[in-house]
């Protein structure tokens, strides 16, 4: 782990060095998933076969690749689980649902909006060294809940936990690809899948470019690339829980998690490696999570509460965890993470699993201005425009007005033609 100090006499560079660090803009990355696209583009479902074949190790043919989701092979325990969170997720999703409205304007014409869901929509499930069911449920269920008809879903597992977790969600198709490719095969289509509308859900940095790299051909949600997570403590805070919690971050395998602890406590900031050498050597992912944390893990000891905020809302965080005193104050200072977890008592976890909104958020930045996955973002909005022939005349003058300063005869024509 790196550990920064506020009195160290490069502390601002090292900081801004650190800061710096970013999976979603990697020219390697990008360069690799170009190829990718290119491949699927050109040769289709061929491509997509060589390419499970290559990266994910796994012969497949054409016939393999759509799945059908098990309905009654996991446990007991698990589907009541599934249950659980998915009903809270659903509630949590529908109050979200915007409303139509029209209302009159200066001129008396009726304007408003209206919201459809988006007819086909991808979605990404990543199941490489997880099988990440409840992303199943913070994606699909939204989408659902939205009431798209056609909802695809991409995973390179079979896990039958995950696929059960993808039926219950809602989707109406599931493919076994992964990777880029799978991102590629729902953005460009191939014979087998047919193209999407947008792509939806989180993945590894290759994912996460081929979305960047895509956007324009397909409508994409958001970037949420490996998993981040900046813990915002003081003297209050346990440092077993930030050991704890900066773990399951880590764990999540892709090597390019990054997880931060900002501390104005010097205690936490000295036990907190420790604790983390003695809980890590209990995991059975535990060379996963040293080698994130080796990559991935700052330490930074902070002047005062409020260099902290500063840094954390550089940061930009998917997850931040307010362990300080009177946490939902704070709270109201941090603006740019993807969802704020106040207090001891609410881990990251419970916005992983079951909390209600979803876990799929903005990373590397992207947070200062980019909120995380909601149920309006499955739907489009279209405005209405309604005018009656008083609202149209008395629109006129400034109709004509904008033509003329614009030196666009037809603009003002089209209106003043109504009236022989």
């Amino acid at each position: 782990m790196k550990v920064l100090q506020h009195d160290q006499s490069d502390f601002a560079v090292a900081l801004d060095s650190a800061l710096a660090v970013n999976s979603l803009f990697n020219p390697q990355i990008e360069e690799r998933v170009r190829a990718v696209i290119r491949a699927v583009a050109t040769r289709g479902d061929a491509a997509v076969l060589e390419l499970t074949e290559q990266f994910d190790k796994v012969k497949l043919t054409v016939a393999d690749l759509r799945i059908t989701p098990p309905r009654t092979t996991v446990t007991v325990g698990l589907r009541q689980a599934i249950a659980i969170a998915n009903r809270n997720i659903a509630e949590f999703s529908k109050r979200g649902l915007p409303k139509p409205w029209m209302r009159r304007n200066a001129q008396g014409a009726r304007v408003g909006e209206k919201f459809d869901p988006i007819r086909r929509v991808g979605v990404y499930i990543p199941g490489g060294t997880a099988p990440l069911a409840s992303t199943a449920l913070m994606t699909i269920t939204l989408a659902k809940v939205a009431g798209c008809k056609e909802i695809v879903a991409c995973t390179p597992s079979t896990n039958p936990d995950l696929l059960y977790a993808i039926g219950v969600a809602g989707a109406t198709e599931v493919y076994r690809v992964g990777g880029a490719q799978a991102i590629a095969a729902m953005a460009l289509g191939t014979a087998t899948i047919r193209p999407v509308l947008k792509v939806f859900g989180p993945g590894n940095a290759y994912v996460t470019a081929a979305k960047k790299l895509l956007f324009g051909q397909v409508a994409v949600d958001l970037l949420a690339g490996p998993s981040e997570l900046l813990v915002l403590a003081d003297d209050t805070a346990d440092p077993r829980l930030v050991a704890a919690d900066m773990l399951a971050q880590a764990e999540h395998g892709s090597g390019e998690e990054r997880v931060w602890l900002v501390t104005t406590s010097r205690r936490v900031l000295a036990e907190l490696p420790a604790e983390i050498d003695r809980q890590q050597a209990q995991l059975p992912r535990s060379a996963l999570t040293e080698r994130a944390l080796a990559k991935g893990a700052v330490c930074i000891l902070a002047k005062n509460l409020a260099q902290g905020v500063a840094i954390a809302n550089r940061f930009a965080p998917e997850h931040l965890e307010v362990l300080t005193k009177n946490p939902a104050k704070v709270a109201t200072q941090l603006t740019t993470a993807g969802a704020i977890f106040l207090g001891p008592w609410s881990p990251t976890v419970v916005g992983d699993y079951i909390a209600g909104p979803s876990h799929t958020l903005p990373t590397g930045g992207a947070g200062a201005a980019v909120a995380g996955l909601t149920v309006d973002q499955f739907m489009r909005r279209t405005s209405l425009i309604e005018y009656t022939p008083a609202a149209l005349r008395k629109s006129l003058p400034t109709l004509q007005a904008f033509a003329a300063v614009e030196g666009l005869a037809a603009h003002g024509a089209s209106a003043q033609i109504r009236w022989p």
